[in-house]
């Protein structure tokens, strides 16, 4: 069963439009994590690539080593070129936005924001940029502001042949589509489906695409979803489970061979995933001896005197 890792089974819906192409271009705006919640991954596994675009910093940078054949783009796409608030929610980069009332919103789960002025380009200067031609799907998810990534494109010259937008208010689901369908309609675009989140058009010169789109969302069962597999280190439901576990070990044999700068962000990295504060952990004697006892413990680690 393929493994979906959007929210609401949009990979699958629109890997059932394209009825297993084996190359594509993307381009997705507000793309997030390159893995957790994202709809473009799917069809990077299957050999597709195309533009990410991003303004989070530390998400952005993650497509360098995880996906290197993806184009990133770290910024805002707006009606308009030039610069904007961007409104980091603190804690919860999913709502993150550049609508200062769905931040402001955000504050009823109990987070902050940070305020930064952040390039902005429009949708059709990002493709005049990078040269493109063919779109196949463009998704976009920024939070509210769907309507002015619509707004700057050029609809003679850029034309995907599908089109994923969220169609809800962040956090409260209420209708936000109203506002900018009309100019999708307008621009020969025919709506398919709504999955209770997302709405999915079609261009009119791809008839073929509109047909393999369901018209109701999928069956809930039809995928593995992200969420369902665990952690790879501990779920053996996990397609990397084997692999987690032997980096695992391979880590910690390695242990008193890694550099203390490298030992020390590992830690911090840990702190993150963990309630608990690591115990103090320093390059001095003891610190060293304790990161020997670790890597004996593990296959690779010991030393057997034979």
């Amino acid at each position: 069963m393929p493994l979906s890792y959007t929210q609401n089974l949009e990979d699958y819906h629109l890997a059932l439009a394209f009825g297993g192409q084996q190359t594509g271009f993307y381009i997705d705006v507000g793309a997030g994590h390159p893995v957790a919640d994202n709809v473009s991954l799917w069809f990077y596994e299957r050999g597709w690539k195309g533009i990410v675009a991003e303004p989070q910093g530390d998400l952005a940078r993650l497509y360098g080593p995880i996906r290197p054949d993806d184009i990133v783009h770290r910024g805002l796409i707006g009606a308009s070129t030039g610069e904007a608030d961007f409104f980091q929610i603190n804690h919860l980069h999913g709502f993150s936005t550049t609508v200062k009332t769905f931040a402001e919103d955000a504050r009823a789960f109990g987070v902050g924001y940070t305020a930064t002025p952040t390039a902005m380009i429009t949708l059709a200067d990002l493709c005049a940029r990078h040269g493109v031609s063919t779109i196949d799907f463009l998704k976009i998810d920024v939070e509210g502001a769907e309507g002015d990534v619509l707004a700057g494109n050029d609809w003679t010259r850029y034309r995907p042949k599908i089109i994923v937008a969220e169609a809800v208010s962040p956090g409260k689901g209420e209708p936000m589509w109203e506002s900018w369908e009309p100019l999708l309609i307008a621009n020969g675009y025919r709506f398919r489906l709504f999955d209770t989140l997302n709405r999915f058009y079609v261009a009119e010169e791809c008839p073929d695409l509109f047909e393999r789109l369901p018209a109701e969302r999928a069956p809930w069962d039809a995928v593995t979803h992200m969420y369902e597999i665990g952690r790879a280190p501990e779920s053996a439901r996990h397609p990397d489970h084997n692999l987690a576990s032997q980096l695992a070990r391979g880590l910690w044999a390695a242990l008193p061979d890694l550099d203390p700068a490298l030992v020390s962000e590992l830690l911090r990295k840990g702190a993150i995933t963990s309630s608990a504060a690591p115990a103090p952990w320093t390059p001095d004697r003891p610190g060293r001896i304790a990161l020997g006892r670790i890597a004996c413990g593990y296959d690779g680690g010991q030393i057997h005197n034979d």
